[in-house]
């Protein structure tokens, strides 16, 4: 009985693995049609920046996207490329 119960929680937890590997690999798939201008969804070159959020120097900048066109929207956590060296943000 306990070889059975930890072969589905093996099979549970490789699943779980893969659907969030897919689900990271379709994101990333998005964010490079949005840095080339298009929407991911409709294809059209009118995707626009909404709102743009930091959390400092170190953190990570949060991106907004949608398109008017076909209602598109979605957020992307992108590493900042602002510099603390000087003692202040860029």
């Amino acid at each position: 009985m306990d070889f059975y119960l930890l072969a589905f929680l093996l099979i549970i937890l490789a699943g779980s693995v893969l659907v969030y590997v897919y689900y990271l690999k379709e994101k990333k798939e998005e964010l490079d049609s949005i840095k080339r201008g298009f929407c991911p969804r409709c294809h059209q070159d009118n995707i626009e920046l909404v709102d743009q959020r930091s959390g400092g120097c170190s953190g990570p900048k949060l991106l907004s996207y949608e398109c008017p066109e076909c209602g598109y929207y979605n957020s992307f956590a992108v590493e900042n490329d602002g510099s603390c060296g000087s003692g202040r943000c860029r």
